[in-house]
């Protein structure tokens, strides 16, 4: 597609386009009963915006834009193993962990109140 953003969220910095979804970390802002399943979700840290062939950026966000999207559900990153050898003593140790994440759906952005390009049906 012509048309994405850069958003700031969870720590990182994503590359999002209307239509697509995207596992996040965590939201800054978010309470624990925001990945209820079709929570709207409105992201205003976005860092530019490019719409074809016209390119906003922002110092340090773009003050009058947004990204609209909506939650699909939480899920879990893949597991990662951790093991401590210690060869001269025979310990070994093994765990594991898995970060939750977000998966969410972008709708629509908007930049000045007009939204750049709309993902079917958007609120």
């Amino acid at each position: 597609m012509s048309t994405y953003a850069i958003i700031d969220t969870g720590g990182k910095q994503l590359r999002v386009e209307p239509g697509r979804f995207y596992d996040v970390r965590n939201f800054a802002s978010l309470k624990p009963n925001i990945s209820d399943p079709n929570k709207k979700i409105l992201i205003y840290r976005v860092l530019l915006i490019r719409h074809e062939s016209d390119i906003n950026l922002g110092h340090p966000w773009l003050g009058d834009a947004m990204v609209k999207g909506r939650i699909l559900h939480p899920c879990v990153e893949n597991k990662i193993t951790i093991r401590k050898i210690h060869s001269k003593k025979k310990t070994r140790r093994k765990s594991g962990y898995r970060q939750n994440l977000v998966r969410f759906v972008v709708d629509s952005i908007c930049l000045n109140g007009k939204e750049s390009i709309n993902w079917k049906n958007c609120y």
